[in-house]
């Protein structure tokens, strides 16, 4: 292709992508499949391969490509972003009202325009004739953090402005906005955190917050955050004249604005939107503390003016505070589905936010001794939506001396199985295959797919054998009757054949099944290959040392410790040899197959494949000498996207990875 072809063939990539990103992220009306988008980024990438001199910074395919950086600029706010004054009863919003006539010189009731004040990071974005250009934090309201390339991943926030018909792109547009992230999503990224023994975000604020704030934008680009705009700076070559005019504008130009955004006449409208967004204020996907009063035309707002550090034509119209003061009775623990012991702090009861809180998260020993949260202590707590209550400060001016700091146990209080705490980790936990705090998960796990394959033994069932103490370990899974089977409610003759039939199909597996469907900490498939590989017999395996294990390639210290722990438990022996005489055999693997052309490559599916099951795909990667992972991340060769594609396939665009179709995985595996 000739350069001039190219450019032209880039640049309507370019815009059709654009279109295509505002349908999905900003309106949430896709118009092509993930296919179809898929295609035209491929295209898009190769061109630019191809003709490296057409990229420019407001392609899709560079969201994320800048280099970490020391520290950030400091960028000036050509228009200050100032802060609002705050209201918190009825009384006063009417004295706000009251005011803003009086120095108006009206009796009329005024046009306000009535938004929802998200809890987030406020920003301000900088497009220059409709491209990205800067963005930065609001610092101090006259000075900011230079965060461009980590807003530059944000999904919803569009590299270059859409031009509808005739309606013609300012020269200069300085957006102002907030950054934020979902409940569901904070909630996700503590406990990954919390998994990875990583300290956890306090609130969704702080997590906004902390992920725009990273040195490294590849980082940020792996946080879900989100954003929605609400105010201007400096505009050249547009003009508006009511505030509502303007959030209009900004919403046909690619720009996510609220959809609870109304406008109001009279301040006995902009009280009834306060009541019904407070009554909405749980169901919200996102934390809000209140709703911001502005009033509607431009031309009052100017005339109005503004004070030092706030304008005189906005307020802030506070919610009731979710957070109060209570004292902590005692620290006890909670054994979760994973073996993680949680401390909760066991409260006297407390309204916050309309809701009575009588327990807080303490998240790890390390969170309390950051804190020193003892017994007896008095506490400011929080809540945040659906978030676990917490333990914002410890009044430690209120202490007498009588409150008992908290001691983490060495064993489970539930089994009493040893408590482990990995390197690197902040969260110890129960190492018990029996632990029946864990158990329903357990052997739920050990019967999917990739482990013991125990078909037909689902939720509903497990959830019954563990209740009615017909299993109390995985082991009794072996023990288990027909006439057991049929005292099961929905469990018919012959899905009760069909069950013992799987389970004694099962009994048969290999080393790796078998190590896989224990669940040990960090024990994953291809780490179950790696260790068969040296120790070919479980006997052998549990005898191995940390150091033994220290010196596999690609055993790191937390594996090892996971797996010395794991082996030296009391619990856990009786378990495996429990196993042993309820008929469970390893089987020789078979050789390892001689074409190796995948090796060293690694694979994530996403979505549904049609031409075979995921433990299929599974097996052809590795009989070429691949392996399957179940998380993207820079070191992913490539993602096979089947049907209805989830947040992997976002991920993978976001760093780059290579995405293939079902059918090009088709073809590379037959090639």
């Amino acid at each position: 292709m000739e350069a001039q072809a190219a450019r032209e063939a880039v640049e309507q990539l370019r815009q059709q992508i654009h279109y295509h990103n505002y349908r999905y992220h900003i309106l949430d009306d896709p118009e092509i499949t993930d296919a179809e988008y898929d295609q035209r980024m491929r295209q898009l990438q190769e061109l630019e391969q191809q003709f490296p001199e057409l990229i420019t910074p407001d392609s899709p395919t560079q969201r994320v490509g800048a280099q970490p950086v020391e520290e950030f600029g400091t960028i000036l706010h050509s228009v200050p972003m100032l802060s609002l004054d705050n209201a918190f009863t009825p009384q006063e919003v009417r004295e706000f009202d009251e005011r803003v006539k009086r120095l108006l010189g009206t009796t009329d009731a005024i046009a306000y325009v009535a938004e929802l004040k998200v809890d987030g990071v406020a920003v301000e974005l900088v497009y220059q004739d409709g491209v990205l250009i800067q963005g930065s934090t609001r610092g101090d309201g006259i000075r900011g953090e230079d965060v461009t390339e980590n807003l530059r991943t944000v999904r919803t926030i569009p590299l270059r402005l859409l031009a509808r018909g005739h309606d013609s792109l300012p020269h200069r547009l300085e957006v102002r906005g907030e950054v934020y992230m979902t409940l569901i999503h904070f909630q996700r990224l503590n406990a990954s955190r919390a998994e990875e023994g990583r300290p956890t975000f306090a609130n969704p604020r702080n997590a906004a917050a902390g992920s725009l704030r990273q040195l490294d934008p590849r980082i940020t680009a792996g946080r879900p955050l989100d954003i929605f705009c609400y105010g201007l700076g400096q505009v050249e070559g547009v003009t508006f004249t009511t505030h509502w005019d303007m959030l209009q504008r900004l919403a046909s130009w690619g720009l996510k604005v609220n959809p609870h955004v109304e406008r109001c006449v009279g301040i006995e409208a902009v009280l009834a939107y306060y009541e019904r967004m407070q009554q909405q204020r749980e169901d919200l996907p996102y934390e809000i503390d209140g709703v911001v009063i502005k009033v509607n035309s431009l031309e009052w707002q100017q005339a109005l003016g503004v004070r030092s550090r706030s304008p005189r034509w906005a307020v802030a119209w506070k919610f009731e505070p979710k957070q109060a003061l209570t004292r902590v009775k005692s620290i006890a623990l909670q054994v979760g589905r994973t073996g993680a012991l949680t401390p909760v702090a066991l409260l006297e009861p407390v309204r916050v936010a309309g809701v009575e809180v009588s327990r807080a998260s303490l998240h790890n020993p390390d969170e309390i001794a950051r804190k020193d949260v003892r017994e007896g202590d008095w506490v400011m707590v929080q809540r945040a939506g659906d978030v676990i209550p917490e333990i914002v400060e410890v009044l430690k001016e209120r202490r007498t001396g009588q409150e008992q700091p908290f001691q983490m146990p060495t064993h489970c209080p539930i089994c009493g199985s040893d408590v482990v705490r990995l390197e690197d980790e902040a969260v110890p936990r129960c190492v018990g295959l029996a632990c029946p705090a864990q158990l329903k998960e357990t052997i739920i796990h050990l019967a999917a797919k990739g482990a013991m394959d125990i078909d037909g033994l689902g939720e509903k069932t497990v959830d019954q054998l563990v209740e009615r103490g017909l299993v109390k370990d995985i082991a009794d899974l072996y023990y288990v009757t027909k006439a057991d089977l049929l005292t099961l409610e929905r469990l018919a003759e012959k899905s009760a054949n069909n069950l013992l039939a799987a389970i004694e199909r099962s009994r048969r597996t290999t080393l790796p099944r078998l190590m896989y469907a224990l669940g040990i900490r960090h024990v994953g498939e291809h780490v179950t290959q790696v260790l068969s590989q040296h120790y070919p017999r479980l006997d052998e395996l549990e005898k191995a040392s940390y150091e033994d294990l220290r010196g596999i390639r690609e055993i790191g210290p937390r594996i090892a410790q996971s797996l010395v722990g794991f082996f030296h438990d009391p619990g856990n022996q009786a378990v495996l040899e429990k196993l042993q005489r309820g008929g469970v055999q390893i089987v020789a693997i078979a050789p390892q197959a001689a074409d190796q052309s995948l090796r060293g490559k690694s694979f994530v599916f996403t979505g549904a494949l049609q031409s075979l099951t995921r433990e299929e795909a599974r097996r052809r990667v590795e009989a070429h000498g691949g392996r399957v992972t179940s998380t993207v991340s820079r070191q992913t060769s490539y993602v096979v996207a089947g049907e209805e594609t989830g947040a992997k396939l976002d991920r993978a665009r976001e760093l780059g990875v290579t995405v293939l179709s079902e059918a090009e995985f088709q073809a590379l595996i037959s090639g």
